[in-house]
């Protein structure tokens, strides 16, 4: 059986509050009252862990925590807002962090229709509770399948022009580097999910995404290699952010539409539900 699959072959919850490091356990007891006392009213449905920690694999000062809070209603300003303080507390008073990411949804979005392989896909298996009820319970299990290629990375040439606006502006060196960073890993697990149907498993591991891919398109091998490495440790070199941009991006988006099609449309912002 390939890695990342129970044993009806669907794909694994992959992260778990059991594999989290000691050096973080008093670290997420706080991020809970925190994220409490943040959303009170009624308004937190739960919360989740997700990245590196609840795999086991952070590293104590260089990784980052990555959440998501799901209240029972859309987000508003002021929930964004209490999010934005939580994050930065969180990274001015925890030196075993390097860096907080906390997004903000609500359950009835998750659990929708339109979102079932993608977001819910991403609470389902890529998110470890740490709130509230689960709401992988109402989710179905998934398959490394066509369908979930296409919902979860069917999209990133919409993503291109944003990037390649940012990478123009940047104008020093921290900006091109957390750009680096970003499009370095979405460009790799675009490349994994491209080929995931083919090999038949699921994993996080940037680099053996990395190492899957290469096995399906070898000219493009050292690329994506090297994009994992920069997506580990990104660089504000402005070769890296060429040939992200100019060569493996449009790759991936003009080969995933030909074999997976495109990304359900999703509504654009301020247009009626």
């Amino acid at each position: 059986m390939r890695p990342g699959l129970a044993a009806d072959g669907t794909i694994a919850r992959e992260g778990a509050l059991s594999k989290v490091p000691a050096a973080y356990a008093r670290l997420l007891d706080e991020t809970r009252d925190r994220i409490r006392a943040a959303f009170p009213g009624g308004r937190l449905h739960s919360a989740y862990v997700y990245g590196s920690i609840p795999r086991g694999t952070a590293r104590a000062g260089r990784s980052d925590l990555d959440l998501l809070v799901v209240l029972n209603e859309p987000p508003s300003a002021a929930d964004r807002a209490a999010a934005d303080r939580v994050e930065a507390g969180l990274d001015a008073d925890f030196a075993v962090i390097d860096g907080v990411g906390l997004l903000l949804d609500d359950a009835d979005t998750l659990l929708s229709e339109l979102e079932r392989y993608d977001l819910g896909f991403f609470v389902a298996c890529l998110c470890t509770p740490l709130l509230g009820e689960d709401l992988a319970g109402a989710l179905p299990r998934y398959r490394p399948d066509g369908l979930l290629a296409r919902e979860t990375n069917g999209d990133i040439g919409l993503a291109l022009p944003g990037w390649r606006e940012r990478a123009a502006a940047a104008g020093s060196e921290d900006q091109r580097t957390a750009l680096c960073r970003g499009v370095a890993r979405r460009i790799v697990r675009t490349g994994f999910t491209l080929v995931m149907p083919r090999w038949g498993g699921w994993t996080s591991s940037l680099d053996l995404q990395a190492e899957v891919f290469a096995g399906y398109y070898p000219d493009r091998g050292a690329a994506m290699r090297q994009a994992a490495r920069w997506a580990r440790t990104p660089t504000a070199d402005p070769a890296a952010l060429a040939l992200l941009l100019s060569d493996l991006a449009p790759w991936l988006t003009s080969t995933y539409l030909a074999v997976h099609g495109p990304k359900t449309p999703r509504p654009s912002p301020g247009a009626p539900g």
